[in-house]
């Protein structure tokens, strides 16, 4: 059986605006795949229809649990758990704490082989895609370290390589399969044409498969600390609903390494034959910058992606996505323009893949659009920063059905709420109220209060904050059914 492990960390940075580090690329639509209505997450759920495997399980970070369950939610699927890190230590740390609980879940002489995939990645033919996985599969049971080589179609420099070595065979089904000889940092593009042109090279997807305790057996020899920190940090499991955490001391004590530098370039370079990789010709992008989404998006006769509401005259080669105004254009070409509700990028396409450094400008100068959007997710649902000042602050919030905010109060400033839609369930100091479409209720500093949507339709309503501090630390947490209690 198969069990997938799907990495749902990073931050996504060279997809800036659109992507932030409180709300990544993997958990965003962005109109490509075979799904355009899906996030990179879901599509990446959804192209296991078929597989047979069990429920996947999936890694990431505290700041994204509850975008994640409520993504998987959306799916109607089962998960297998999500893991949270404490903090971000590469893939070779997550993959062994998927590994060891794996174990502790499996049957008495069962061994779940694992197959780890990127939950950012497009692959356009799915059926080619799950042909590899079924392919790898035997050689997975065989004790082999299965990669998947994407199959170059152009000289790529943004990509890691593999050079595959002798062909091999699985007995089973007689699947194309290679020796790895070695992985291959990223070329120069004069190598990268070299690597194409020689049929040798895949570029390295980042996907593999192998028996649970295979890896936790190579990992414990050829990276004994990693195994060690992540041994540790499972022994204290803590699940809350959908999540489950580990030790936070222990996992912070792990080295931050990647399963290829860990695990599969040592082990490669013993040249005993444990790594093998099977090629993917399925239409496969990891949607590294916009010159990759332009690539992946759908275009027009003049080599245009637009999303939104876009009006263009004499533009080539561009990709524009606006969310929530008109964007026009005249007489461009290779440009891409985005537009979200609190940030513009313009930007060369062939430049694009330097967004990260205007990320790092807006992070050494504390700015919050490196981190949040204007619309900002909760697990009860989101809001919507309209406006603000120094004193006060405006904001719309959506309330989810059933969904209860925390019981809290403030220090520092008064909220006014005015009800645009639905019904809400407020209580001030014990007492309870419903307040419903266009009605409004006061919630002076330092009230004990909570807001609740009992209805079954979204709950709608725009919240006045005033006082003179309004940041979101000046929350006091009593009770919460969302684990957040201070």
């Amino acid at each position: 059986m198969i069990l997938p492990v799907i990495m749902a960390g990073g931050s996504g940075t060279r997809l800036w605006p659109l992507s932030r580090s409180n709300y990544p690329k993997q958990f965003l639509a962005l109109g490509c795949g075979n799904n355009v209505d899906q996030t990179m997450l879901q599509q990446t759920i959804s192209r296991l229809n078929g597989l047979n495997n069990e429920p996947c399980m999936l890694i990431c970070n505290e700041t994204h649990r509850f975008i994640a369950a409520e993504q998987v939610r959306k799916l109607g699927v089962e998960h297998g758990g999500i893991f949270l890190e404490p903090a971000g230590r590469n893939t070779a740390p997550a993959i062994a704490l998927a590994a060891i609980h794996a174990l502790e879940q499996a049957d008495e002489n069962e061994d779940p082989v694992l197959l780890v995939l990127a939950a950012d990645h497009v692959i356009d033919n799915e059926d080619a895609f799950q042909e590899s996985v079924k392919q790898a599969y035997g050689h997975a049971k065989n004790n082999k370290l299965v990669t998947f080589g994407i199959v170059a179609n152009k000289p790529e420099t943004g990509y890691g390589y593999i050079k595959r070595g002798s062909a091999i065979a699985n007995n089973a089904d007689d699947s194309e399969a290679f020796l790895v000889s070695s992985f291959v940092e990223k070329p120069d593009l004069a190598t990268a044409q070299a690597y194409v042109n020689s049929g040798e090279y895949y570029w390295n997807s980042g996907m593999f498969m192998f028996k649970a305790s295979r890896y936790i057996e190579v990992l414990k020899a050829h990276n004994p600390v990693i195994y060690k920190s992540c041994l540790k940090a499972m022994e204290v499991q803590n699940s809350d609903m959908d999540f489950v955490r580990v030790d936070k001391e222990a996992f912070m004590a792990c080295p931050d390494d990647s399963i290829d530098y860990a695990v599969m370039e040592p082990l490669c370079a013993q040249n005993n034959g444990d790594v093998v990789v099977v090629p993917m010709d399925a239409g496969w992008n990891d949607v590294g910058g916009f010159s990759a989404l332009l690539d992946v998006s759908y275009q027009d006769d003049n080599g245009n992606s637009f999303s939104g509401d876009v009006e263009a005259v004499n533009t080539q080669n561009s990709l524009v996505i606006t969310e929530d105004k008109l964007v026009a254009t005249v007489g461009v070409k290779d440009l891409v323009i985005i537009n979200t509700k609190d940030a513009v990028l313009v930007a060369h396409k062939n430049e694009a893949q330097h967004v990260k450094s205007i990320v790092n400008k807006l992070k050494e100068n504390a700015r919050s659009e490196a981190v949040f959007h204007r619309e900002v997710y909760r697990p009860w649902g989101k809001y919507d920063s309209v406006d603000s000042s120094e004193r006060f602050q405006v904001k719309r919030i959506t309330v989810k059905p059933g969904a209860k905010l925390s019981v809290q109060m403030h220090h520092h400033r008064a909220e006014h709420w005015i009800v645009v839609s639905g019904t809400a369930k407020v209580t001030i100091n014990e007492s309870d109220k419903l307040v419903t479409e266009n009605q409004s209720v006061y919630i002076p500093i330092g009230t004990v209060h909570s807001l609740e949507n009992p209805g079954k339709l979204d709950l709608e309503l725009i919240e006045v904050q005033s006082g003179s501090y309004l940041g979101e630390d000046d929350i006091v947490r009593f009770e919460d059914r969302y684990g957040r209690v201070n």
